[in-house]
């Protein structure tokens, strides 16, 4: 191989490593805190402990509660980026674990449901810290209640995002008429897709390997 086809091949490998992006890891996770959905919470603990043991040195996380206005960084309960350095990465997420089940632990029910803010919040957090994969957890029953005058029908720029909802619990109304449960599934999904996301419904939570 003479000297031009080494110094081509060699640029060629160096084009292909700087167009690769950033290879970590963006998690923020949605907590529905609205009426009595607030019971699920120790659930939820469960599921951000396991995505606390997934992540790793420059992966970035947050927790935020979704109540009446959800686009706003007071909502959010936790956030880090981790260290590269393990040692000080697992001093982080105890600190991380803490302060959610403290939050947990004493969290009142919020009067209203604005989860298309909470989404709007989770994207823009996310595009912040320019990691290369971005989920978005959505722990709901999906049932969005806003206040009056809350303008929510804008679109959610979602093009790159993974967004999983886990533990979709089903309310009374859905009982009477089971309609109401998949057409709110539905019109999340359609939501999500019409934007460029990826969606998937995760209610079995023995599965949290399937998570990340």
């Amino acid at each position: 191989m003479n000297l031009r086809v080494c110094v081509a091949a060699a640029a060629a490998i160096t084009a292909a490593c700087s167009d690769s992006g950033p290879r970590n890891t963006g998690v923020y996770l949605l907590l529905d805190t609205s009426g009595t959905y607030t019971a699920q919470l120790d659930k939820a603990e469960q599921i951000i402990n396991y995505t606390l043991t997934r992540l790793d040195g420059t992966d970035s996380f947050a927790v935020a509660r979704i109540d009446t206005g959800s686009f706003s960084e007071r909502d959010i309960v936790a956030k880090v980026t981790f260290d590269d350095r393990p040692s000080a990465a697992n001093g982080q997420k105890r600190l991380f674990s803490e302060t959610v089940h403290d939050f947990v632990s004493g969290v009142r029910p919020a009067s209203n449901t604005d989860i298309t803010g909470g989404l709007l919040q989770a994207v823009e957090f996310l595009n912040e810290k320019e990691t290369g994969r971005k989920t978005i957890f959505l722990f709901s029953d999906l049932k969005e209640d806003l206040q009056e005058g809350y303008v929510r029908d804008i679109a959610i720029p979602l093009d790159g995002f993974e967004v999983v909802a886990l533990n979709v619990t089903k309310l009374n109304s859905d009982n009477i008429d089971p309609r109401e449960y998949l057409d709110r599934l539905e019109m999340w999904r359609q939501r999500v897709e019409t934007e460029g996301g990826s969606w998937r419904v995760i209610n079995d939570l023995d599965r949290l390997e399937t998570l990340l």
